[in-house]
């Protein structure tokens, strides 16, 4: 009687100790279900975000020259979208304040989806084929840009230029790698995720397909329910919404932003709104405000030079007009007075088709101590070259002796202690 062979035993990898091992995972909460959750917001979040990024860009007005944007050989990722509107003049405002407190926002449930997903970076081994290789990498590019991303935000709003480089360069291309990675990821796990929602509702079993390795062979008792885990981490959002928001309104609001920087005291008055560069650092010196300051108008061919008593002496007109920064803060609109741009092309032999303008600063070196304004920015009446603001001679934080603004402008291009304009010549 011969005997039938025996079925050998399937051999399975020798996994190192730790975090390889899918026991070493006990939480009771992560499955396919919890991650696609997560994953869903953060779809619907980080479309809204990168969408609001690229309206910010185009109001940087990035095909007028490198001194608008200053991204050093963006080449076709750098694409020009339109010429940003002067009207509504609120529309950098509302859509940068989306941006920078959805950017917030968001963090708790980047944490909580990274944190769902975790056994997955740890898988073993490393790389099985070429194609689990370029899907890892595409992983690693993911979350590496995800936390780069927001990381920068964050600070930038913080106002902590801790960068090695320009933080307008650094988020520039970040962006284009987290959301290249991003695209990828989401037109290959998008099906499952949607499935997840729908049909997996109930705890797959580990080791299954449909568990995807997030599930633990060997979970602990739980101690919260995947709703009440959702419910924490919206409450976390709301949270770093109600302490963020306020920067975005404004005025009485912005005391409850208090996540936003508040190490700049703008004081009370007419000029008590915020700021975020002051004279002094920025190296403005009493000589170059004083009595000695003048303005030079420049176009094709001509120039004058005005005293700020000359200046004073043109026609006045006012617009409410608010200030809107990349960094999120805005204020209430103020009601600026001084000299129409259109006025002082005129003076240089400029018509009602008033071309770009080069606007400088005494601001020594930096960016946007010079910026180049588009012709509809220069030909709109509430462009105005200010010297007046909420009815008081500006102070010197905020640009004294004249500074521009410009509806719907970046606040970065309302330029401060402006010392040049020059009309319609190649910038």
């Amino acid at each position: 009687m011969s005997e039938g062979k025996r079925e050998r035993p399937e051999r399975r990898p020798r996994l190192p100790p730790g975090p390889t091992r899918p026991e070493f995972w006990r939480s009771p909460l992560r499955g396919p279900w919890l991650t696609a959750v997560f994953g869903l917001v953060l779809l619907a979040g980080v479309t809204l975000l990168f969408v609001t990024g690229l309206l910010s860009y185009a109001a940087y007005n990035p095909d007028l020259s490198a001194v608008n944007d200053q991204t050093p050989d963006k080449g076709w990722l750098g694409f020009y979208l339109f010429s940003w509107p002067t009207s509504p003049y609120w529309l950098y405002r509302v859509n940068q304040g989306v941006h920078v407190v959805l950017g917030v926002v968001l963090v708790p449930v980047l944490l909580a989806k990274l944190w769902s997903v975790i056994p997955k970076l740890f898988e073993w081994p490393p790389v099985r084929s070429v194609g689990h290789g370029i899907e890892r990498l595409s992983l690693l590019l993911l979350v590496g840009g995800a936390g780069f991303e927001f990381a920068t935000g964050i600070l930038n709003v913080q106002l902590h230029y801790i960068f090695p480089g320009s933080f307008y360069v650094l988020h520039f291309y970040g962006a284009w790698v987290f959301i290249g990675a991003f695209v990828v990821h989401v037109a290959s796990r998008l099906p499952r995720a949607v499935r997840a929602v729908r049909y997996a509702r109930a705890r797959p079993e580990a080791g299954t397909e449909e568990a995807a390795g997030l599930v633990s062979p060997r979970p602990a008792p739980p101690t919260i329910s995947r709703r009440g885990a959702l419910g924490m981490v919206a409450l976390g959002s709301l949270a770093l919404l109600a302490v963020t928001a306020g920067q975005s309104v404004g005025g009485r609001w912005r005391r409850t932003a208090l996540l936003a920087p508040h190490g700049q005291d703008p004081g009370s008055g007419p000029n008590g709104f915020q700021i975020n560069k002051t004279a002094a650092s920025v190296g403005i010196r009493p000589s170059d405000i004083g009595p000695a300051w003048r303005l030079t108008v420049r176009g094709p061919g001509r120039q004058v030079i005005l005293t700020r008593g000359e200046l004073l002496a043109m026609e006045q007109h006012e617009a409410a007009l608010p200030i809107a920064c990349v960094e999120g803060w805005s204020t209430p609109d103020q009601l600026w007075s001084g000299v129409r741009l259109t006025d002082l092309a005129a003076l240089v032999g400029q018509g009602t088709d008033t071309p770009q303008a080069r606007v400088e600063s005494v601001q020594r070196g930096g960016p946007f101590s010079s910026v180049v304004l588009r012709d509809n920015q220069v030909r709109d009446p509430r462009s105005l070259l200010a010297v007046r603001v909420n009815g008081a001679v500006l102070s010197e934080d905020h640009g004294y002796p004249a500074r521009v603004i410009v509806p719907g402008a970046p606040g970065v291009h309302n330029t401060k202690w402006v010392t040049r304009l020059t009309f319609g010549e190649p910038a």
